[in-house]
């Protein structure tokens, strides 16, 4: 157990090796309750949305959700998140648990700044929030609620029950596998918790904690804030230009990305596999011509691919796949390769008849 962001959060319980493979091969279950939850409602809950994050909220049917950032007047992140449309004029933004008090006022803040209709609440506190994750993910959900989880599009939502408590389902994930994340009220946290592992226990689920968590988003190739992109990192910089609604109109950033997609793009995050017997560390030096051009972002030997993989963020000269790059690490150069993403890509699996 360690303290991260104000909470007691379990590193691993079976060991991170052990949790991965259960997740890539099976199930497992995670505790994700330290992540935020800011709703936005009012006539001018969508004006607001559209104003503060990148992507284009309008698009969003009641029920759906998309992956979005946070951005600030120079494109960069304030954070990354999810935005949920819960109503016509009522929308949930889900936010990193360390960001949370920072990312509310940055939205309340703005929120009073343009006026209207907004509404702002942290609503943290009125959600738990477990996520499912692997192929065997939907069935052991399934048998605890009546929502028709087959139906669920990947990132749809649905309301219903999970084993007699009133929850939110949501099919998303931070894995790279199919999966689900269940947002219950805090008190009957530790009732679905206990349901899901003993619906689970026919096929091995496993608890999972955040070294697993970790493992695995990096094999999937989804970034972290605070590691890939930080408020000094554009939208356009962690590869991520796919999360811009390039055609709605004027929101916080939006003229420096589009100066960037223009042409005006010096640097960006790429995804490397290591060479050689190393694993390139969050911090380590990118080398040219023995000196320090980029930085690792990102960097472990994962489980299930069984190599060194990792982020770095490079000039824009070092970014084509199949680019050769030098990492220093622990005072030798190693050789790495920039790769396309993701590294891990689940395979289509079809369910038994």
């Amino acid at each position: 157990m360690v303290e991260f962001a104000g909470w007691e959060m379990p590193v691993e319980y079976s060991g991170i090796t052990d949790e991965h493979l259960a997740v890539r091969s099976r199930a497992g279950i995670f505790d994700v309750s330290h992540m935020g939850e800011i709703e936005i409602a009012g006539a001018d809950a969508l004006a607001t949305v559209q104003w503060l994050t990148s992507n284009d909220a309008s698009r969003l049917a009641v029920g759906q959700a998309q992956y979005s950032a946070l951005t600030t007047p120079a494109g960069t992140f304030v954070d990354d998140i999810l935005v949920y449309r819960l109503a016509a004029d009522h929308y949930m933004l889900v936010v990193n648990a360390g960001n949370i008090m920072k990312d509310y006022e940055w939205i309340a803040g703005h929120a009073r700044t343009r006026g209207g209709d907004a509404a702002v609440i942290n609503a943290s506190s009125r959600y738990a929030l477990i996520a499912v994750q692997g192929p065997e993910a939907q069935g052991v959900v399934q048998a605890l609620t009546a929502i028709d989880l087959g139906a669920l599009k990947y990132y749809w939502f649905a309301t219903g029950e999970v084993a007699g408590v009133r929850a939110t389902v949501s099919r998303t994930g931070y894995t790279g596998e199919d999966g689900f994340e269940v947002f219950v009220p805090p008190a009957q946290a530790e009732r679905v918790w206990n349901a899901v592992l003993e619906a689970g226990g026919h096929v091995d689920l496993r608890p999972c904690g955040l070294g697993a968590r970790d493992t695995l988003r990096l094999e999937a190739a989804m970034r972290l804030c605070g590691s890939d992109m930080d408020d000094g990192t554009t939208v356009l910089e962690a590869g991520l230009g796919w999360i811009v609604g390039w055609k709605k109109d004027d929101f916080l950033g939006a003229e420096t990305l589009r100066r960037q997609k223009g042409g005006g793009l010096e640097r960006k995050l790429v995804p490397f596999e290591v060479k050689e017997r190393a694993i390139a560390r969050h911090g380590y030096a990118v080398v040219q011509d023995g000196r320090p051009v980029g930085v690792v972002t990102s960097g472990t030997q994962t489980p299930f691919l069984k190599k060194p993989i990792g982020f770095a963020m490079v000039p824009l000269s070092l970014t084509g796949v199949g680019t050769a790059l030098d990492i220093e690490i622990r005072g030798k150069t190693v050789r790495a390769e920039v790769v396309p993403e993701p590294f891990y890509k689940r395979p289509n699996r079809t369910p038994a008849a």
